[in-house]
């Protein structure tokens, strides 16, 4: 296990440098320059110069993306917009990010596990058949489109719960009442796809001989829906976890700029309207490496849920 910890942790690296290569890219195609963004079309040569030779953007591609990537690793990646390290500005806005996605996470996991699991076994039924359309509008509808309409309903409407902006610690009543349509927006789509995987998944287990033995020996139907079962089903569910991450990631672009979140998602769509390209290659590379990151958690966790699975 500590082996294949190390080598997934090393393909890290060449992964980082993949997506460094396509973002490079992308950004020399968008149209504009950090230049007539910041100091306006009437700015003289000589100011446009000085800023371009700071920043090193007057230098051959190769040799931008070889700053670009040698002071991102230093720590030393100075953003054209706001004049300070990216590291910093990234740092300050880290931590709602990972607040809004770890709570759409568990609220995900907390709801759609068991809605799968209760729709198969209560097969056809009105629960079933109800969380079921419920499930296919969750995954039709785009998480921008969820966000607008829960403001709608729960700030417009009723006026319970405010409809943007950072509440502050996830301590204080303030932090949660802002957390609340953000976090249930950005997790809809995880839930109708994990609520339908499990239902499948746990149908396709519950037909296997091992459970008809269990119950054929008088096992409990809640033991053998909650023991036998349900370990057995997870394993795709949480491979589906597992990608949906870069949706979850990507989703919390829109979702922050719909509530004005301040997190990471919020300071890239702002990093590319201003053309800042350090800002956007630290805040895109941040993000690819929590993706990263978390899929390899994922990876870890089917040992523990299934013991049979060996990395070894």
């Amino acid at each position: 296990m500590f082996g294949y910890i190390i080598k997934r942790l090393l393909w890290i690296i060449p992964v980082l440098i993949g997506v460094s290569l396509i973002l490079f890219g992308i950004m020399q195609m968008i149209p504009g320059d950090p230049a007539s963004v910041l100091l306006g079309p009437k700015a003289s040569q000589e100011a446009v110069e000085t800023l371009n030779k700071r920043f090193g953007l007057e230098e051959p591609l190769h040799i931008q993306y070889y700053l670009l990537m040698k002071n991102f690793v230093t720590g030393r990646l100075e953003s054209i917009y706001y004049k300070v390290e990216v590291i910093e500005i990234i740092s300050q806005k880290l931590r709602a990010t990972v607040e809004l996605g770890l709570t759409a996470l568990v609220i995900a996991v907390v709801l759609a596990i068991p809605i799968g699991i209760l729709a198969a076994v209560k097969k056809n039924s009105v629960f079933d058949y109800f969380s079921m359309m419920l499930a296919t509008l969750g995954i039709s509808i785009p998480v921008f489109f969820t966000g607008i309409l829960l403001i709608y309903i729960f700030s417009v409407i009723f006026n319970v719960l405010p409809s943007s902006g950072y509440g502050g610690p996830l301590w204080t009543k303030e932090g949660w009442a802002h957390l609340i349509l953000p976090a249930f927006s950005l997790s809809s789509i995880l839930i109708a796809s994990t609520s339908r995987l499990t239902r499948s998944s746990m149908l396709e287990v519950l037909q296997e001989d091992f459970i008809r033995t269990a119950r054929a020996k008088g096992v409990k139907e809640a033991v053998v829906v909650n023991k036998h079962a349900f370990k057995n089903a997870m394993i795709p569910v949480i491979t589906n976890i597992g990608n949906q991450l870069a949706m979850l990631f990507g989703g919390a672009i829109l979702t922050e700029t719909v509530f004005a979140w301040p997190g990471i998602g919020r300071l890239a769509v702002k990093a590319v309207s201003y053309r800042d390209q350090p800002l956007v290659f630290g805040t895109i590379l941040v993000l690819s490496f929590l993706y990263v990151v978390t899929n390899l958690i994922i990876d870890i966790l089917y040992v523990f849920i299934n013991p049979q699975i060996s990395y070894s």
